[in-house]
């Protein structure tokens, strides 16, 4: 099944998010290289492709897992969270209607 996972950015996470981000990224590419990513990335703090010193708020996964569980120990391991850059995460089941 498809889960929605949303990390939420402490208050100036680019410094922690540049620390963290090749280990972030790793994992990433691994559910990408398994055909399971739908979509991910980060949420600008502003309306721009480049937000510069702004930063980020964030990020978006939309990814599949075996099981709710799953979806969570994996968003819990996540080096932007063991790295202090989110401060909270959310993970729900999604059910794609488009494309």
């Amino acid at each position: 099944m498809l889960y929605v996972v949303l990390g939420y950015d402490v208050a100036d996470s680019t410094s922690l998010r540049k620390n963290a981000r090749s280990a972030h990224l790793k994992r990433l590419e691994k559910l990408v290289t398994e055909g399971r990513v739908i979509i991910a990335g980060p949420l600008p703090a502003i309306d721009a492709e480049d937000p510069g010193s702004a930063g980020f708020t964030g990020s978006l996964t939309v990814a599949e897992f075996e099981s709710l569980e799953d979806a969570h120990a994996w968003a819990e391991s996540d080096p932007y969270v063991t790295a202090g850059v989110y401060k909270s995460t959310v993970v729900k089941p999604f059910k794609q209607a488009f494309p």
